[in-house]
């Protein structure tokens, strides 16, 4: 073998070592997809302080329309829960894990208790912490219009207050009608159209909230 051959083998093998060192030490300081995914959800371990005033600030909107709004509607026969697309609303721009979304219902469930708001106490309370819970798991399922169109606002909603609703209707129906001797399915058909009514009315109103809302907040 001449020194010229040699010479070249060895540089071969030189630039081949340094290949795979630089592949390695790349490989090393680069981030992978599960690290990633990892860091984001860490970075979303708890509230900031804009996700607990969003919340604050839409919750006490949702009384206030509940209030004003929402008993001018109910002379009409219609019967919208704004506190329930409050939360709903919250929850999707902030979008929390189950386990803050859950916090976020029990912090609607107890707004829930002030008398001009509930005439029933403390059933709000089981009936929005489940329907948060919904609403927090449907959040992270995509749902495109033509591929284009969010509508995750609109059915998430829906679902969500479906849940609350009948969560709420079934505890009710037990207290104040079983007990006494009634019906049961006879009393929570009569819920059922009423449930139905406020869940499309509050999946309408987030849907048209969240679009503009999200852009706004860039979120």
């Amino acid at each position: 073998m001449t020194d010229a051959k040699m010479m070249d083998e060895n540089a071969m093998q030189t630039e081949g070592t340094s290949e795979v060192k630089g592949t390695l030490r790349q490989s090393a300081t680069a981030p992978t997809a599960a690290q990633k995914t990892k860091a984001a959800s860490s970075a979303k371990s708890g509230f900031t302080v804009q996700d607990l005033i969003l919340v604050a600030v839409l919750l006490a909107a949702g009384a206030v329309l509940k209030l004003t709004v929402g008993s001018l509607l109910a002379s009409f026969g219609m019967k919208p829960n704004f506190i329930i697309a409050a939360y709903c609303l919250a929850i999707i721009l902030i979008r929390p894990n189950v386990g803050q979304s859950v916090i976020i219902g029990f912090i609607a469930g107890l707004v829930c208790q002030i008398p001009m708001l509930n005439a029933t106490p403390l059933l709000n309370i089981p009936s929005e912490i489940l329907g948060a819970l919904v609403c927090g798991l449907l959040i992270h399922v995509p749902m495109k219009l033509g591929g284009k169109l969010d509508i995750n606002p609109l059915i998430n909603t829906f679902l969500s207050t479906c849940v609350s609703g009948l969560t709420f209707a079934a505890l009710s129906v037990y207290i104040n009608v079983v007990s006494v001797g009634g019906d049961f399915m006879v009393a929570m058909a009569a819920y059922g159209a009423i449930v139905l009514g406020t869940a499309l009315f509050n999946a309408i109103f987030v849907q048209i909230l969240a679009l503009p809302l999200q852009k706004v907040l860039k979120r």
